[in-house]
Parts: C-alpha cells; structure tokens; sequence
C-alpha cells in the first residue's frame, strides 16, 4: 500500500511537473514580445562590461569615474522606480512601455555620441529613467497578459533579465572590440526593434481603475516583510554589481576576453534562475535557500578578494560561479517582493525596486574607490561583508516572510 501510494505521488509530481513545462511554453504573442524586449533592456546593464578600460583610455578617466556609468544609470532608475506607477496607471502598461523604450533609443544613441565622460555619464542617467519606465512596467504587463500564473511570468521575466545579462557582455565584446562606441548604437538599434515588436504584438493594455499615488511604493514599504526582503536585496545588489562593475578592471583582458567571462557569467544566471531556482526554493523554502546562497556568495567574494592580483584564472572562475548563485537569488528575492506583501504587485515591486537599486547605484563607485585607496582586495572584502549582511536580514526577519511568502518559505 504505501508503495503504491509513492508511485502515486511520484507520478502526479512528474505529471504537474510536465503541465507547467507546457505552460510556460504556451503563451501568447505580446507575453514573448514582452520578454524578447525585456531582454534588450537587460542587455544594456551588461553592455559596457567588456568596454569600461576602453571607455577610461579614451576619455582620459579613472576607474572611478567611468564606474559612475552604473551608478547614475541605476541611482536614476531606483528614484524613477516611486513613479513608475503613478504614470502606468494613468496612460496604461503599453503605453509605458512605449515610452520607456523610446528614451533608451534617444539615449543609447547620445551615449554613442559622448565626447566626455561627464557627458556619458549624463546620458547613462537618462537611459536609466527609460530602463526604469520599461523594467517596472514589464514584469506586471506579463504577470497580466501570461498563462499559468505569476509564478509562471516570473520565470520567464528572470529568464530575459539572465539571457539579457549574458548577451549584454557578448554585444558589448563583438562591437566594442571593433569600437567602444559601437555597442551603444547596437543598442538603441535593438531597442527600437523591440519598439516595433511591442507596438505590433502587445494589445491595448487597460488603465487600471485604481490610480497609483506618488507615495504608494514608500507606504508599501512599511510592511515588514515586503521592507525586509528590499533591505536584504539592496546589501545583495552591492556585491552583485561589486562583481559585474568592478571586476573588468583587474582581468586585464581585452573587450573579447571580458565579454567572454561574463558572457559565461550571464548564461550560469540564466540557467540558475530558471531551472535550478525553482528546485532549490521547493527543498529548502525561501527563506532558507537565500540565506545559504548568500553566505556561499560571500565565500565567493572573499576567494575573489584572495585571488586579486594573484590568480586571474581563479578570479574568472569565481566571477562564473558567483552567477550561477546570483541567478538563483535574483528569482528568489523577485518572488518574495512580488507575494510578500499585501500591496498591489505593481506598487510593492516599485518600492522593493527603488530600494534593490540603490545597492546597484552604490557598489560600482565605491568598489573603484575603494580600489584605489586601498587595493583590489579589500573591494572585494567590503562587498562580502555587505552581501553577508544581506543574510542576517533575511535570516533575521524570517518570521515576517514565513507569514506571508507565498509556495512556503
């Protein structure tokens, strides 16, 4: 008897298993749409990757100052997250979108244009209002218009940001290795396409008859679960982005070399957050699985600190590794913002995301900083103190994601 009772269980596992295989597949035009233009914008975080030692070579700057490339361009999309929501739900999802693609056009194109690298980071700044606009309104236009769930839009939302980020470095090394300039006209040319896609296959999305208020994302906040989980994600943020902004600078690699390493980089991201994420959330819960991957993110980042300037093959490795563990977090934090709290999806993921991207703001400046006063090491030492608070948080408020996370936690 209780074999047959195993069988069964096994076999209905394997048959839900298959149905949300199906599932996923099985969406309409505007979901991959959505997606495919989805993972353009994310080609731009990684794009300047494997161009920043060239982009410091012929606009005279220091780390330091060609690292502001990330900060303006994530300290502008953090703040843009508060009102996001209040213009999506106004002129509706489609229509944001729309807009958010457009300035990253007009903006990856004058970024091509740069003479300065004042005038660059300006124009990185403004690229970040229209990835904001873009990402903000995305993520909740799948979770509308997708088959099988949130769960389900979810996957294929960090599917994009994974294949995103690994075809970033790629285009960035295929186009800046022939001239830095290259990749941000590849970009605004991608990024209109995506245009064109998304104004042909995404039907008229409804305005919410619930308007969204300026101070909504901030309100959400105050709910501790939803502010836990934001708090953990932006001491996360800076050691992922310590990884992605800083790292080029020590491989001493040309635009080809970079863009390889995190071209493995984004497809372990890739692969972790859609097919491992799931199985390591069910086996461990939530909670408990970002606690272990951030503390083995943290080793990661201390082995990094050990190899600076030693190992560059032991840094490369490191750098793939650490993907496959951000990968997994990346899904993991999204589901938690998303379920925890008991805030429209749209407006907790403003707040949660206004709070996530000032760690991406922070770490780029301050790991080159940090560099230059103190040597590569300790760049790498800081961020793993970061990240490893980052797991007292979430250990720390567990209670409060247990009691509301959704699957379990």
């Amino acid at each position: 008897m209780e074999a047959s009772t195993a069988e069964s269980t096994a076999h209905t596992i394997e048959e839900t298993v298959k149905a949300e295989k199906a599932s996923m597949l099985k969406q309409p035009k505007a979901v991959w749409a959505v997606a495919v233009a989805s993972v353009f914008a994310f080609m731009g975080i990684g794009l300047v990757d494997p161009i920043l030692p060239a982009i410091a070579e012929n606009l005279k700057a220091t780390p330091s100052e060609v690292s502001l490339l990330f900060t303006s361009y994530f300290l502008v999309t953090a703040v843009a997250m508060l009102v996001t929501g209040y213009v999506s739900s106004r002129i509706g999802g489609k229509k944001t979108l729309l807009i958010g693609l457009g300035l990253i056009v007009v903006f990856a194109s004058l970024s091509g244009m740069s003479s300065t690298v004042s005038e660059l980071v300006g124009f990185r700044a403004g690229w970040g209002l229209g990835n904001a606009l873009f990402v903000a309104t995305s993520l909740a236009v799948m979770v509308g218009v997708a088959s099988g769930g949130t769960a389900t839009a979810i996957i294929l939302y960090e599917a994009a940001l994974g294949l995103g980020l690994s075809l970033g470095p790629l285009m960035g090394a295929l186009l800046g290795g022939w001239q830095w300039r290259a990749p941000f006209f590849g970009t605004a040319t991608a990024m209109a396409i995506a245009f064109i896609a998304l104004i042909t296959l995404l039907p008229k999305t409804p305005v919410p008859a619930v308007k969204t208020r300026l101070r909504d994302p901030l309100l959400a906040l105050g709910h501790k679960g939803l502010r836990t989980t934001a708090a953990s994600a932006l001491f996360y943020n800076y050691g992922f982005f310590t990884i992605l902004a800083f790292t080029p600078f020590i491989l001493h690699f040309d635009a080809y070399g970079i863009g390889a390493v995190f071209f493995g980089w984004g497809v372990a991201v890739a692969v972790f957050s859609v097919f491992v994420a799931p199985i390591v959330q069910r086996r461990f819960g939530a909670t408990g699985a970002l606690t272990g991957t951030l503390v083995l993110l943290m080793l990661v980042l201390l082995g990094m600190g050990l190899a600076a300037g030693h190992s560059i093959p032991t840094i490369v490795v490191l750098v793939i590794v650490s993907g496959a563990l951000l990968g997994i977090n990346n899904t993991l934090y999204t589901e938690l913002a998303m379920g925890v709290s008991d805030s429209p999806r749209p407006v907790a993921s403003a707040g949660y995301n206004f709070v996530r991207w000032m760690g991406g703001a922070l770490a780029p400046f301050l790991a080159a900083k940090l560099a230059e006063h103190f040597g590569a090491p300790v760049t790498f030492y800081v961020a793993a103190a970061v990240v490893l608070a980052g797991a007292v948080v979430i250990f720390g408020g567990r209670r409060y994601l247990t009691a509301h996370a959704p699957h379990g936690v």
